[in-house]
């Protein structure tokens, strides 16, 4: 059991956001981001999150044009969708290409990073007030904005601040703003909390290094000193930025992440330094109190890799959403099941959602099956948002070379039967397309609604030993059932969240299993008898 915390709401109502996020300049304009509306449609996804530049909004120091958020905002509601905006604007992967021209044009003002060596960075200092300074005003114009114009419907569900930030391109800040810092005493505060937490990467780095009770960032953290400052001084920063703009609007705020898994994971090298990966993700919980939750941006194709930074960020503190995955992998039409069933992920975005798209507005053949992953979670919305945390909700994930997977469930075992056919002799072309996904879900003891592709589920109820024993008699296993099925329907949730029934099966068909369950038949529902 699991208290899911949904930090996003409509109408006062918990929401599960589900769909893509654009191209990076598809906030440009409306006729840039129509493509990412219509493709949100083709997932059957309820929500785009989409790029909101302080270059554009505020081309002047201190005069806005909040012209394309009215335009995106027009669009949203044309097409029944959310938004969610992502602010760029002093970070955006690790850097500062989307501030404007006047910030970019006086570095003596707007100090940017410093490296080692003195050259400067093409990153905007988080050591220099000016920069957050700026930011903020520009930031809270925005939620100004959107309380103007948005407060009634509220299309936008949430703010997503800067992007991906931290330093590409040195591991901190070595102007002399964060020099001072860094050989300054570490705050108490700090201190105080890894003493409390008692554990943690962060708690395990400072006792590495001797576990002193105060002094300098390399004094207590070692050579990952100036890595750790540079969390703290960014997630400071950002929290700022969250409590000037909630002061303004009380829209729900989060940060992303650059996961450190590319090449050797160098800070500054490989990912941006002081973002809140999981070396840090401490530091990031308890110096943002204003932000909602810290989210990671999951491009890893590995189910090990995929689920150990789904297990990082789905803490008590911090659930599980992720803003962008590997839209294009195929590993994604799967590991999202996981990400939702076993660690309670409260909403779920690809990024480029524009390339699921043929140019006839159709779904990209070699799209379709993450197409079709998208549309199954869209499906059981209504039961997501009810079972989430229960334990009742079990992912369907035909890892390599699986013929079966089993389930243990409330009153029976189920038995999840993929194609049936031996993983060393695959079928034809490309087998990634044939595996079975998707999500089973035991609404009561006797109730299941199914959805996914390539699978059947066969329940057995969980016997006494002496009625076990007998039914293992039974040579084939298919027919070891005592119970018979009820009912088992296709169908559809409604607007109101209950089921619409749009096909019954019976005879032959449910015979020794439930139907296939693929895409195209929406929601399967199992009712079994007593």
């Amino acid at each position: 059991m699991a208290n899911v915390k949904r930090v996003f709401t409509v109408n006062g109502e918990p929401f599960f956001p589900v769909g893509g996020q654009s191209m990076n300049q598809a906030g440009q304009s409306a006729s840039e981001a129509e493509a990412a509306f219509k493709a949100v449609k083709l997932l059957h996804g309820n929500t785009l999150e989409i790029p909101v530049y302080w270059e554009q909004v505020e081309p002047e120091e201190g005069r806005f044009d909040f012209s394309i958020v009215d335009a995106l905002l027009a669009s949203a509601r044309r097409y029944g969708m959310k938004l969610v905006l992502l602010w760029f604007a002093t970070w955006k992967n690790g850097n500062m290409d989307y501030t404007p021209t006047w910030v970019k044009t006086s570095p003596q003002r707007f100090r940017r990073v410093a490296s080692p060596t003195g050259r400067a960075v093409w990153v905007l200092s988080s050591h220099c007030r000016a920069n957050t300074e700026a930011d903020q005003r520009a930031f809270t114009a925005l939620c100004a904005h959107l309380k103007a114009v948005d407060s009634t419907e509220r299309t936008v569900i949430a703010l997503q601040i800067e992007n991906e930030p931290g330093i590409l391109g040195s591991d901190r800040d070595y102007g002399p703003e964060a020099q001072a810092t860094f050989e300054s005493p570490v705050p108490d505060e700090l201190v105080s909390k890894m003493k409390a937490a008692g554990k943690g990467p962060v708690f395990e780095v400072w006792q590495e290094a001797g576990g002193k009770e105060g002094g300098s960032w390399p004094e207590l953290f070692g050579w990952a000193g100036g890595e750790l400052m540079t969390a703290w001084s960014i997630a400071t920063t950002i929290d700022g930025l969250a409590e000037a703009g909630k002061a303004v609007y009380g829209l729900p705020m989060y940060i992303n992440v650059w996961l450190a898994r590319h090449a050797w994971a160098m800070a500054g090298e490989d990912y941006p330094s002081g973002g809140a990966v999981p070396k840090v993700l401490d530091i990031y919980k308890w110096f943002t109190p204003h932000v909602d939750l810290i989210a990671p941006d999951i491009y890893l194709p590995d189910n090990k890799g995929y689920e150990s930074m789904c297990r990082a960020y789905a803490r008590d503190d911090n659930p599980l959403f992720v803003p962008e995955s590997g839209g294009r992998a195929a590993s994604n039409a799967w590991l999202m099941f996981r990400a939702i069933a076993d660690y309670n992920a409260i909403g779920y975005h690809g990024f480029g959602v524009e390339w699921y798209m043929a140019e006839d507005g159709s779904v990209r053949p070699e799209a379709q099956m993450v197409v079709d992953s998208f549309r199954c979670v869209s499906a059981v919305i209504p039961l997501l948002l009810k079972y989430q945390g229960t334990g009742k909700i079990h992912a369907v994930v035909q890892e390599e070379n699986m013929e079966s997977q089993e389930l243990d469930l409330d009153g029976y075992v189920g038995q999840v039967q993929f194609d049936g056919r031996p993983r060393w002799f695959p079928p034809a072309g490309d087998t990634a397309e044939r595996r079975g996904r998707g999500l089973v879900i035991q609404a009561s003891q006797h109730e299941f609604y199914l959805v996914g592709s390539h699978y059947q589920l066969v329940l057995h109820p969980k016997l006494p030993p002496h009625v076990a024993r007998d039914m293992s008699l039974v040579r084939d296993p298919l027919l070891r059932r005592s119970s018979q099925y009820l009912s088992v329907d296709e169908g559809h949730f409604d607007e109101k969240g209950e089921f619409v029934v749009d096909h019954q099966r019976n005879g032959d068909e449910i015979r020794f299993a439930a139907p296939w369950v693929e895409p195209d038949i929406g929601v399967l529902r199992v009712v079994m008898c007593d």
